[in-house]
């Protein structure tokens, strides 16, 4: 269902959405089109994007179409995600220890509504860095 997100073809069109964006959070997930773990990842993008639309804004962008913000982002996973407000990345702490980007599919819907809600209570209060509302520190529960 990625054809319902808006796809970004170059550098230029990504930082038109981020700069020009002022009231909501700019949702970029960078990866390979055809992956089947970025598509899982579109799905849940997709189905919340109605839900989420007074909050935030969502991208795809193919990261084999627009190789030159792969060495700016680090972007050396198949499906990343990353998150921006008023022209300022905005880093989620999840647990992980890699703060910038959420770099694997996250195929829970509930959990990226909460991601997303989270990101956007804290920048709206001048936060560069928010807590994540679960630890994804480890994959399973014990």
């Amino acid at each position: 269902m990625s054809y319902l997100l808006t796809h970004l073809p170059n550098g230029w069109a990504i930082d038109q959405a981020i700069v020009t964006e002022e009231d909501r959070v700019v949702v970029i997930r960078f990866g390979h089109d055809y992956n089947p773990e970025c598509m899982k990842q579109d799905d849940v993008l997709a189905s919340i994007a109605e839900k989420v639309k007074n909050m935030a804004v969502i991208y795809v962008v193919d990261i084999t179409e627009v190789p030159d913000l792969n060495s700016m982002y680090e972007l050396y996973d198949d499906c990343t995600t990353m998150f921006f407000y008023r022209n300022k990345h905005i880093m989620v702490d999840l647990g992980t220890g890699n703060n910038n980007k959420i770099n694997w599919a996250l195929t829970n819907k509930q959990d990226m509504i909460d991601i997303i809600e989270t990101v956007y209570r804290g920048a709206r209060k001048g936060k560069g860095l928010v807590n994540s509302p679960r630890d994804f520190s480890t994959k399973y529960k014990y």
